[in-house]
């Protein structure tokens, strides 16, 4: 959806120059008149332009780094998840190794 009116903008500054530039051409002016309204609407379109990629990589950044934070929060709370788990696990191998001796200390005998 945010792709769609991203293009739909794009699409619209794109006619707003190009009916712009028709409009000048067609206007009854010198030719060194034509070209410099040319040249500023040109100028004004860049300028449009520049603004709104600025815009759009801030919002990326932005977004970004929120994802970032996101993903870290969940990475250690994954962490802390499985280390409580892997404490688990190693008492109970623990308790294991304790009993395997104990019966081979009855060998042993």
């Amino acid at each position: 959806m945010a792709n769609d009116s991203g293009s739909v903008v794009l699409a619209l500054l794109v006619g707003a120059v190009i009916g712009a530039g028709v409009g000048i051409l067609y206007a009854p002016d010198e030719g060194t008149k034509t070209r410099e309204r040319l040249k500023e609407k040109a100028r004004e379109g860049a300028d449009e332009i520049k603004e709104r990629v600025s815009e759009a990589r801030k919002q990326v950044e932005t977004s970004a780094r929120k994802q970032h934070k996101e993903f870290e929060k969940s990475l250690d709370e994954a962490i802390s998840k499985f280390s409580h788990r892997a404490d688990d696990v190693l008492a109970g191998l623990e308790r294991r190794l304790e009993e395997l001796r104990k019966e081979n200390a009855k060998f042993q005998k």
